[in-house]
């Protein structure tokens, strides 16, 4: 299998590491570092860990691209972004002992050639062997149906895709005629997409059966501390792992995404997808950066995965007007 990930909108993520973060007050800094990031090159860097050749599409700003490269070099990731004039935006993460409070910057904005440009070269990559990860927010300049007409080029081709991303790009994949194989939502924005609250497991569990019976393959919803979803035509199940020494939650759905792929190049069946992407993200949330522990850490998180039925009850919802 053949991979790639699409990121249109790349980030360099500041990590400030703080005592506690007082609105209105004074910080004092004790440690500052930059990570390339952008949820396609974060999905990436974590395959790249686990073993797995990909490939990285997208756009990025030549003026602070030396860091992407890096890290590509590092990694032995093919790069394939196309270089625009301008800086690749950067975030800011402030961290202290309770939380982190996220700072995003929409990005370059960019032109439709551009994109244009990513698409036609993910198009020529393309093939039945070839699965694609479409994730992260769109810059400004970008339209919100990119992804969706990204999935029906793709699909004509014969490649899966998996879709990780919010709001109206996500509403637009999902209201096309070609649906993604694997839609990776977190419980927001599913809620979002549906027009719910989905207060509860089952609310969750009805809406992930609605997009699997427009045709969405597997439907995987991260929740936090109470663990994550997978609904496929096997059933739906919850998995759930205790996270331990905590370094940083930033990246790990991005984590959770590269399992999910991992564990389709092994072929595997929904408990293993379930429990390799599951081990995937908690093993992130013991790193900084996009990076994984090693193969035999991953292994042993992924056999301590518990793994449940999540039974369905209720009618079932019908989408986003549910």
């Amino acid at each position: 299998m053949r991979i790639a990930t699409i990121t249109l909108n790349p980030a360099i993520d500041q990590t400030i590491t703080l005592d506690r973060l007082v609105p209105g007050e004074v910080h004092r800094a004790h440690a500052i570092r930059q990570d390339v990031g952008g949820k396609g090159v974060n999905v990436a860097s974590c395959l790249a860990d686990w073993g797995l050749p990909v490939s990285v599409f997208g756009l990025l700003g030549q003026g602070n691209a030396a860091l992407f490269e890096a890290l590509f070099a590092q990694k032995a990731i093919d790069d394939r972004f196309l270089r625009i004039p301008g800086d690749t935006r950067v975030n800011m993460k402030l961290v202290d002992d309770v939380q982190t409070t996220d700072i995003n910057m929409s990005g370059v904005a960019v032109e439709e050639a551009q994109v244009a440009a990513v698409e036609r070269a993910v198009a020529d990559f393309a093939g039945p062997d070839a699965l694609i990860v479409l994730s992260g927010s769109l810059p400004p300049g970008c339209h919100p149906g990119v992804y969706a007409d990204m999935i029906a080029a793709l699909g004509e081709r014969g490649a899966r895709v998996l879709l990780d991303t919010s709001g109206p790009a996500l509403a637009q994949a999902l209201r096309a005629p070609a649906l993604p194989a694997i839609v990776k939502p977190n419980r927001r924005e599913l809620a979002d997409w549906a027009g719910d609250r989905l207060e509860t497991l089952g609310d969750v569990v009805r809406c992930a059966e609605a997009l699997r019976a427009r045709g969405v393959a597997l439907v995987v919803v991260s929740m936090g501390e109470e663990g994550a979803l997978f609904v496929s035509d096997e059933g739906a199940l919850l998995a759930q792992l205790s996270a331990g020494p905590l370094a940083s939650t930033v990246g790990a759905g991005d984590a959770m995404v590269a399992g999910l792929v991992a564990a389709f190049a092994e072929g595997a069946g929904l408990e293993r997808i379930a429990r390799l992407s599951t081990a995937f993200a908690v093993a992130k949330l013991g790193r900084v950066g996009p990076h994984l522990p090693d193969v035999a850490t991953i292994d042993s998180l992924a056999g301590q995965v518990n793994i449940r039925p999540a039974a369905i009850t209720g009618p079932a919802m019908t989408g986003e007007d549910a």
